[in-house]
């Protein structure tokens, strides 16, 4: 299946995997502890999706560069945004004044993301989770596998 996997960036990174009809496919957390770990797990995890067609990178720095370099190996494209990019997207400007606050407002969108995909709703979302789920959502519209933002998500 060709997909696109968002990623935002830390030790405890936020991934949302959306397939090429534009829905979220699957979304986690996971706190990789080090930059060793975080080394072996993207190999791993990149390993685990053959038709990755976009690796969408939200932060820059020291960690991005493990991702870029093993999305370089597979010849998979990066596309490297930062925060206000999506915000801009997907967030009223009143929600996106501090960026505790616009961590704090992901949360509604994201959980709109999941449900208009057709996931179970999730009784938790952490707030980097979160902030994937919408770094994908900006990413398939940015590379037009949904030309615009769905009539079920608009707010």
């Amino acid at each position: 299946m060709e997909s696109l996997l968002a990623v935002d960036l830390g030790l405890k990174t936020g991934l949302a995997l959306y397939g090429r009809d534009g829905r979220l496919c699957w979304y986690r957390s996971k706190n990789f502890g080090s930059a060793a770990s975080l080394r072996r797990g993207v190999n791993t995890l990149l390993n685990s999706l053959p038709d990755l067609l976009f690796l969408v990178l939200e932060g820059s720095g020291p960690l991005a560069l493990i991702w870029q370099r093993e999305a370089g190996r597979r010849k998979i494209p990066v596309i490297q945004i930062n925060a206000e990019k999506w915000r801009q997207k997907l967030l009223y400007p009143r929600e996106q004044v501090t960026g505790p606050k616009a961590k704090h407002h992901a949360d509604d969108p994201a959980r709109r993301i999941i449900i208009w995909s057709g996931l179970s709703r999730p009784t938790s979302v952490r707030h980097d989770t979160a902030e994937a789920i919408l770094v994908g959502f900006w990413a398939v519209m940015d590379v037009r596998w949904l030309k615009n933002i769905p009539r079920e998500l608009r707010r």
